[in-house]
């Protein structure tokens, strides 16, 4: 949940109090299911249903369903779409093949990051850009003001839209039996392994459910059918497990939902939770589980991770800006800082890793044999591992080796106690393959 920040007024948390807060067009199903909601990014959205770490623990060893409506949808359509939005993202955009997505970032002109986004490509001149919640509207106004003088169109499309998440070692199998059929794009494919399975003509250039379910490649997107609706179906999530998001009209949110809960609750439980309980196929997850879950693959978060005060090469994601395009706003700033990489004044993000079961959080101060060198960005007792996990924005190492050094030891303060961490490689978790 977001706080105010220390120097916000009282007539300023006031009116932000009042502003209006959206709900999904799957609230009334959440309420239903008994759902602790929480104000994020100006939506209604479910905290937890039950118990965070059986939600957690159900996405790692069975599948989740989440409610994703409240993240945005622009659409970029038109001859000049791809060079448009070159200009607009830190990413090559126009390399991006039809059928695939990419992960890359909106900065600003002195290239502190906007927002982290996925760009589909999913027609020849269309691409639908999705950024965060919280930063919709200035993503949206961002990419028109951009876009201008290209040949395209910019619709911010969020409102009519909803996204539905499945994520977890079952998801595949749940939605064999609501997935109809697929395009199929050779990009987005994953080549057939042993002989084609027998699943059906669905006509030309379109693939069967199963079929399109199984070959579907990490990143890709299609058009498909789902329980009788038009979705875009993409192999993407923000949990480290394997996943699909579906993108469906508003109007179609709440049938397709019922219809994947429904079909998911004939099929067989599966592994225990962590109570010793059996997991049903599929469970109903909240934001509280999506946090821990993408902490444990990694993932940054906007807000914590990723400011208008960090580039990307503060956040260690560099490799998402491409210096070797044509000019794009932000790219004067992001190439001074590239070769700034390692100096004094420069930060960079570590995994730490600690032990016992108190945790670091969002703000703790980070020491090296006394010295302050960073602060927590984000941080929990992770459910999958046992032990504490953060991360945190660092100054170099040293002027000679800017690097942290993996098994370095560093020390947090945690409400006034210290308690020893160290440098690891980052993802925390990696699904089994």
């Amino acid at each position: 949940m977001t706080e105010h920040a220390p120097e916000e007024t009282r007539e300023s948390a006031m009116a932000r109090t009042a502003r209006t807060v959206r709900t999904t067009p799957l609230h009334s199903v959440h309420a239903a299911a008994g759902a602790s909601f929480t104000d994020f990014g100006g939506w209604q959205m479910p905290l937890r249903y039950a118990s965070d770490l059986v939600e957690h623990h159900a996405v790692r060893r069975s599948a989740g369903i989440f409610d994703l409506s409240h993240m945005g949808e622009v659409k970029v359509t038109g001859s000049g779409a791809a060079a448009a939005l070159d200009h607009a993202l830190v990413g090559r955009i126009s390399k991006v093949a039809l059928g695939r997505a990419r992960y890359t970032m909106i900065v600003a002109e002195d290239g502190g990051v906007i927002d982290d986004l996925i760009v589909y490509h999913v027609g020849d001149q269309e691409y639908l850009v999705v950024p965060n919640a919280g930063n919709r509207e200035r993503v949206a106004a961002e990419l028109v003001a951009r876009c201008a003088g290209f040949d395209c169109e910019v619709a911010d499309i969020s409102l009519t839209m909803a996204l539905i998440a499945v994520q977890g070692p079952r998801a595949e199998e749940i939605l064999r039996g609501v997935i109809d059929s697929g395009a199929g794009i050779p990009a987005a494919l994953r080549p057939e392994e042993g002989p084609p399975a027998d699943d059906g003509d669905c006509g030309p250039d379109v693939l069967c459910g199963p079929t399109i379910l199984r070959r579907l490649r990490y990143y890709a997107a299609v058009r498909a059918v789902a329980a009788g609706h038009s979705i875009l179906l993409a192999r993407t999530g923000y949990t480290g497990e394997d996943g699909f998001e579906l993108f469906c009209g508003a109007e179609d949110a709440v049938d397709l939902w019922t219809v994947i809960v429904g079909h998911a609750a004939a099929l067989p439980p599966g592994d225990d939770d962590a109570g010793g309980k059996p997991l049903p196929a599929l469970t109903p997850c909240g934001l509280a589980a999506r946090d821990s879950l993408r902490l444990e693959a990694g993932m940054p978060l906007y807000g914590h991770e990723l400011t208008e005060k960090t580039t990307p090469y503060d956040a260690s994601l560099g490799a998402v800006v491409k210096l070797d395009k044509p000019e794009f706003v932000g790219r004067q700033a992001l190439a001074a800082r590239a070769a700034r990489e390692g100096s004094e004044g420069t930060r960079r993000l570590v995994a730490l890793a600690g032990e016992g079961r108190r945790a670091a959080r969002a703000g703790c101060t980070v020491f090296r044999e006394g010295r302050r060198v960073g602060t927590i960005t984000s941080g929990l007792l992770s459910p999958t591992l046992g032990h504490p996990i953060a991360l945190a924005l660092l100054e170099p190492a040293s002027p000679e080796e800017p690097q942290w050094a993996e098994g370095t030891s560093l020390d947090v303060d945690v409400r006034g106690r210290t308690y020893p961490m160290r440098v690891v490689a980052a993802p925390f978790y990696r699904r089994p393959r």
